[in-house]
């Protein structure tokens, strides 16, 4: 079945990639796109590269720091892997829904229990959503002529993306630090969905809400234990965050331009990635090309707005895609090669066995 899943939303990702070029290139001429690429600075298309490796090591630091926490001895190198499997799945399922249980998968093979991985990607998620609204209001605050110029359309998926975020956060933080009040509307939500007819085994559905609620206690727990947890956290997204909306400012300078700074393209992608971030597409795609094109043709003019797009989410979302299907490839055959040397009579310990918690005062039942 998660194979069948995972073919469905390969071909609806190249369903909209086709479509996606096809409205950006069909204007375009061959000799028009060849002249500009060869124009191009290639060190600083080397340096939006290198950013969007440190967007993927910055998510690997902040596993590396929660996992300890929870008893796994694991390197940044493992967790480094995650991240890049974590971005191919995301990249290929509607609303990135598939990139989480990709992640818990992995950590599961070495040894890190579903449990504990399912709340190490329920502490990225809300940092990365705290992080993500932060930038957003900053930005909107700091730069409302950019809300202006990208017109009602956009601002009206801005809105509902924000509301979007709003509600998960929110709701993640009512489910971590006031269990029983999130516990009554849950219970209140799932008899209205029994009612309508929408769920049919309630007592099946209460368990696991009950299952879930859980991990989001054991959560609030790591964090009341570990409390410059939660700070370091919300740093490292804020560089991971920072580095992924500097990726047009690196295109911008490729380009040869240089009248507008680093803030005004990292405040126009902020406001972008918040905008059609939450929508049920496979890496966004379409809705991330054609909101760049309207919110970015102040910076590069409408002539050169479209290869800019081409180049832009070629380096954040197409180069790698490619490079994260091919960590994804490497980390699939590392653990079958694992488990066959585990499964030897000779056999090896397992690589990655739990350890004692480093938690100031925690025990490991409090969290297991």
């Amino acid at each position: 079945m998660r194979n069948k899943k995972n073919w469905i939303g390969g071909l609806i990702l190249l369903g909209l990639m086709a479509v996606t070029f096809y409205v950006l290139l069909r204007d375009q001429p061959v000799s028009k796109l060849s002249e500009i690429a060869g124009r191009l600075r290639p060190g600083w298309l080397a340096a939006g590269l290198g950013l969007m490796f440190l967007f993927e090591l910055c998510e690997a630091s902040c596993t590396r720091q929660i996992l300890p926490r929870l008893g796994h001895r694991t390197s940044l190198r493992r967790c480094l892997g995650y991240s890049f499997v974590g971005f191919y799945f995301s990249s290929i399922t509607p609303s990135s829904t598939g990139g989480q249980p990709a992640q818990i998968y992995c950590m599961t093979k070495d040894g890190v229990s579903a449990a504990h991985g399912t709340l190490n990607m329920m502490l990225l998620a809300l940092g990365y959503q705290v992080v993500l609204l932060g930038y957003g209001l900053v930005a909107a605050l700091l730069r409302p002529e950019l809300l202006d110029a990208m017109g009602t359309g956009f601002r009206l998926l801005l809105l509902y993306g924000t509301a979007v975020n709003v509600a998960l956060t929110a709701g993640v933080l009512c489910l971590m630090f006031l269990p029983n009040a999130a516990r009554r509307i849950c219970l209140w939500v799932l008899a209205l969905l029994v009612r309508l007819r929408i769920v049919k085994d309630r007592t099946g559905a209460a368990a696991r809400l009950d299952h879930q609620m859980e991990e989001y206690r054991q959560g609030a727990l790591c964090l009341k234990h570990n409390p410059s947890l939660l700070i370091r956290l919300l740093i490292c997204t804020f560089v991971q965050l920072t580095a992924l909306f500097l990726v047009p400012f690196a295109v911008y300078r490729a380009f040869g331009f240089h009248g507008y700074g680093a803030p005004e393209l990292v405040c126009t992608q902020a406001l972008l990635t918040l905008a059609v971030g939450s929508l049920p597409l496979p890496g966004a795609m379409g809705a991330s090309e054609g909101g760049f094109v309207r919110a970015f043709a102040l910076f590069f003019g409408a002539g050169l707005v479209t290869p800019a797009v081409l180049v832009s989410r070629g380096i954040s979302f197409y180069a790698f895609l490619l490079i994260s299907g091919g960590v994804t490839l490497a980390v699939h055959l590392g653990h079958r090669r694992r488990a066959a040397r585990q499964s030897d009579p000779n056999g090896l310990h397992p690589v990655h066995a739990p350890v004692r918690s480093r938690e100031l005062g925690v025990k490991r039942k409090e969290i297991a």
